[in-house]
């Protein structure tokens, strides 16, 4: 039988996998909405350009004619900052059910009529996600910073061609790329990836507020809080060193090493998928009687923190069809038939490898 806190960690790996999914699909329903303003963004400029002298070029005049540019560009990021706050509401709701659920799940029945689990609302996540940055910048900041980056690249754009004498329509396609590759050539194509990262954060940043909510509203339970890694075998160095760390739940101080919390998993760099899970208390710790506990309720609140593990030993635990899920048909067969290990999956560099790479390799 599993240990509460066994369970609570098996949990946060497992919905780190659909929480990545997840944020998939928001990051390409952002990008969607920002590429919508391209074509009018485009057509604005090269309007604007038509009626700019080149003999009397000027900053102010530049600045004059990119008017409508500018305003179609904070439409778009005005928009797109809309619907991320929208699906962050959505986020914040199933964050918060989740991380109620979760503890009951875990904590046995009789540990929770003594001491009770506090729930959240998803007004508290969102609220607290809203109004706490990540990587220094609240989500709204990020919004505006955007905006003014993809402005700044256009506006350089067109002085460095009027310098160099190129023509409306070279301009004009420095900035948005060609329909050959996919305007993927563009200057316009480096705020998605921009879009994406910031997008990945928010969506990680969201997750990690509700456990910190979760963890705030049962401080009564929690020993401390355990900094979690191990998703995959391209983890970044600064979270493989906090991987299994343990930190105090409320100000985040070291415990027993001395690697700071900095800005906590999920936010601690762009992309960051790592997790906390907090570390409950045993039984004794939350001063019950011995005899109002059975032996395999004080089994499971012994208050052991699970082994290290790697991730794939975590995969080897999971079913058939979470596994399945993870891997994609393809792979799984190959798992399955034996042909590969998981490790196999990756290249020497920790690289997720291709089914037609792997296909060599076999």
């Amino acid at each position: 039988m599993a240990t509460a806190n066994e369970a609570l960690q098996d949990k946060a790996v497992n919905h780190a996998h659909d929480l990545q999914r997840y944020s998939v699909g928001v990051i390409q329903r952002m990008i969607a909405l920002l590429n919508r303003s391209d074509a009018r963004l485009t057509a604005a400029l090269t309007e604007a350009l038509m009626q700019l002298d080149r003999n009397s070029f000027t900053v102010q005049r530049l600045e004059l004619a990119l008017g409508s540019v500018k305003a179609i560009n904070a439409q778009a990021y005005a928009t797109l900052l809309d619907a991320l706050q929208l699906e962050i509401r959505g986020l914040a709701g199933v964050e918060a059910a989740g991380q109620v659920a979760g503890f009951k799940a875990a904590i046995p029945a009789i540990v929770r009529i003594k001491a009770p689990v506090m729930a959240i609302t998803q007004e508290q996540v969102y609220a607290a996600a809203l109004s706490r940055p990540f990587q220094g910048r609240l989500l709204r900041e990020w919004a505006s910073d955007l905006e003014a980056s993809r402005l700044d690249r256009i506006r350089n754009a067109v002085r460095a061609g009027y310098v160099e004498g190129k023509t409306t329509a070279e301009i004009v396609q420095k900035v948005r790329g060609t329909r050959a590759l996919r305007y993927e050539d563009g200057l316009l194509n480096k705020p998605r990836h921009e879009v994406a990262a910031v997008v990945q954060t928010a969506v990680s940043h969201t997750a990690q507020t509700a456990r910190q909510e979760m963890t705030n509203a049962n401080a009564d339970l929690i020993k401390a809080t355990a900094w979690l890694s191990t998703l995959d075998n391209k983890t970044s160095a600064i979270c493989r060193i906090r991987d299994g760390l343990h930190y105090t739940p409320d100000t985040h101080k070291p415990i027993g090493h001395h690697v700071p919390w900095g800005e906590g998993p999920g936010r601690i760099h762009f992309n960051c998928r790592s997790v906390s899970v907090p570390v409950l208390k045993s039984w004794r710790e939350l001063g019950i009687d011995i005899a109002d506990m059975p032996p395999g309720t004080r089994a499971s609140m012994d208050g052991q923190v699970p082994a290290d593990m790697t991730y794939a030993q975590w995969f080897a635990k999971q079913p058939a069809a979470r596994q399945e899920e993870i891997l994609g048909p393809a792979r799984y067969k190959l798992l399955k038939d034996g042909k590969v290990t998981y490790d196999e999956f990756y290249n020497d560099r920790g690289q997720w490898l291709s089914l037609a790479d792997l296909a060599k390799r076999i």
